[in-house]
């Protein structure tokens, strides 16, 4: 008999792991109180926050959607949600409106104006200004503690904690930033500086430590590693790792001591700030480029094919979500090929989107996948929306996502990863690194097989999920990710990857915040669905019709 997975509602990127050689892998109905709906049984998530998912029984009339008419709710309706000030503990981050015409009010929790690591509440408008639900997440405890807030520690020398922490090398890719918050972290609340240090070389980090903003202790860590002037933009060819004939949109410039030089590099979209891939080999970035319009030698096919495939993502993104980038504003979308030696791994940096070669024999360029790239770019997507927390159930949901959205762009087949296998791994029976359609047809590693349930397969169901601690995988962030992916799967099958595509699009980026979890992810798909379809249509059934078969429930 299948275990189910009850969803707790109370107030509510490598791209590889698992079982690849060399040990690389890509890696409710509640009860009626006071017109709204709840449930009497709180969850608490490891950081302690109280998922939120409230649905108005009556849509409630406001005067105005703004961040102050939503405040002035929520303070309404204090008693309700648990929250004691939500005016001196919420802080307003962002006021959106969707094509739906709906609006959507999100705020940080704070205390004495401090942002409080991973709480956000959502409060949701239709386009009558009538307020139909609000989701997230609260943290009680930080609002009631009489945490100090003061630091005894100087944000600089925060910094140097964290990177002697993570062995950072000498050179960043960028500068470390560093964020004071509160950290709820194993029944504890610490004013922590939460630094991100993030550098490439032989061990690529996007690491995110939590230093004690007291004693100068690390809290916790994890890595987020997601394994012009004078310039004229015109068309160019090249050929792509598998033989692939491609048309470029590259630059053009006249260098010093070079004279003319073209570079894959595309400023042929309006609002955007360009489309740039740039080379590795020489284990520093610079901007890939050659003599000629023609980038057709073997050295150049990972470029090629990184280039032109950023640009199908951004017009996927674009045209069928009209969302400008991975921001939504715009931002550069740039990748980085020919990463490591005999690297079997692409990743996203929270900047880059960063492709091995392959060794030969399991893979090959990893650039060579439009569904490697679509998986890339949208873990930038998510960090620039609901930005998944890369741990535990969210981190899942993160890989999920980029999974799910890979198999829509790249639209041949559900499999992930299949254009980048060598000979030698398709020899093996490894034809694909992931299946959404059948998550089991593939071992995981020998290393997560004591933490299932016996069989040592990909899970697709609850009843095979993964209880791995966060030193493996980031607590399975690769593996448990496909049980929702199974989910998206069999709800397509009912209604087509362009409506998939629309519901999951709307739930990343409307209403999952840090911290979601499976739970959450079912309440925000089915949400997006009535908001797209409308309540009880065919759409919001095989919603939570996949959900129900993969045994995540009410």
């Amino acid at each position: 008999m299948k275990k189910r997975l009850i969803a707790p509602i109370a107030l509510s990127t490598a791209l590889i792991a698992a079982t690849l050689p060399q040990g690389q892998a890509l890696a409710v109905q509640p009860q009626e109180n006071a017109g709204i709906q709840t449930k009497s049984v709180k969850q608490w998530n490891e950081k302690a926050n109280v998922p939120l998912f409230v649905k108005e029984n009556h849509a409630v009339k406001r005067m105005a959607a703004t961040s102050n008419d939503a405040l002035n709710y929520l303070q309404e309706k204090k008693s309700t949600l648990n929250i004691k000030n939500p005016k001196a503990s919420l802080k307003a981050k962002k006021v959106e409106k969707d094509n739906l015409g709906m609006t959507h009010v999100r705020f940080n929790q704070t205390k004495d104006g401090i942002p409080v690591e991973g709480a956000e509440v959502i409060v949701h408008y239709n386009k009558k200004n009538e307020i139909t639900s609000l989701n997230g997440s609260y943290h009680p405890s930080a609002e009631n503690a009489g945490l100090n807030t003061t630091p005894a520690l100087s944000s600089n020398k925060a910094v140097d904690k964290a990177k002697s922490a993570v062995k950072a090398p000498d050179k960043l890719t960028y500068a470390p930033t560093s964020e004071l918050v509160i950290y709820p972290f194993e029944g504890n609340d610490h004013l922590a500086y939460k630094v991100n240090v993030n550098f490439l070389g032989e061990a690529p980090g996007n690491w995110f430590v939590f230093i004690d903003a007291k004693t100068g202790e690390v809290v916790d860590q994890y890595n987020a590693i997601m394994h012009a002037e004078d310039i004229k933009t015109q068309t160019g060819t090249g050929i792509g790792v598998l033989g692939g004939h491609r048309l470029l949109h590259i630059s053009q410039t006249k260098e010093p001591n070079q004279g003319t030089m073209f570079q894959l590099a595309d400023f042929s979209h309006e609002g955007l700030d360009g489309i740039f891939t740039y080379d590795y080999s020489n284990n520093r970035i610079e901007m890939f480029k050659d003599k000629d319009a023609a980038f057709t030698s073997d050295f150049d096919r990972p470029a090629v094919d990184a280039h032109y495939n950023s640009e199908k993502v951004y017009d996927y993104y674009l045209n069928e979500h009209d969302r400008n980038s991975l921001d939504g504003e715009g931002m550069p979308i740039q990748s980085v090929v020919h990463y490591g030696e005999n690297y079997n791994n692409a990743f996203w940096n929270g900047t880059y989107m960063v492709y091995g070669d392959g060794d030969g024999e399991f893979m090959i360029p990893l650039a060579a996948g439009l569904d490697v790239a679509a998986h890339e770019m949208t873990h930038g997507v998510t960090t620039n929306s609901a930005n998944l927390q890369y741990r535990f159930q969210s981190g899942a949901l993160n890989e999920a996502f980029s999974d799910i959205f890979s198999a829509l762009i790249d639209d041949k087949n559900w499999e992930l990863g299949e254009d980048i296998m060598a000979p030698a791994a398709k020899e093996s029976g490894r034809e694909s690194l992931r299946s959404l359609s059948n998550p089991s047809k593939y071992p995981v590693n020998a290393a997560y097989v004591p933490y299932g349930n016996g069989d040592g397969m990909y899970p697709s169901h609850m009843d095979e999920y993964y209880d791995l601690p966060r030193s493996l995988d980031n607590g399975g962030v690769h593996i448990n990710s496909s049980i929702i992916n199974h989910a998206a799967y069999l709800t397509a099958q009912d209604i087509g990857r362009e409506k998939l595509g629309k519901i999951y699009y709307r739930a990343l980026t409307t209403y999952l915040t840090s911290l979601s979890d499976f739970s959450d992810a079912r309440q925000a798909i089915i949400q997006s669905a009535v908001d797209l379809y409308g309540e009880g249509s065919a759409e919001a059934v095989a919603a939570a019709g996949g959900f129900d078969s993969v045994g995540i429930t009410e």
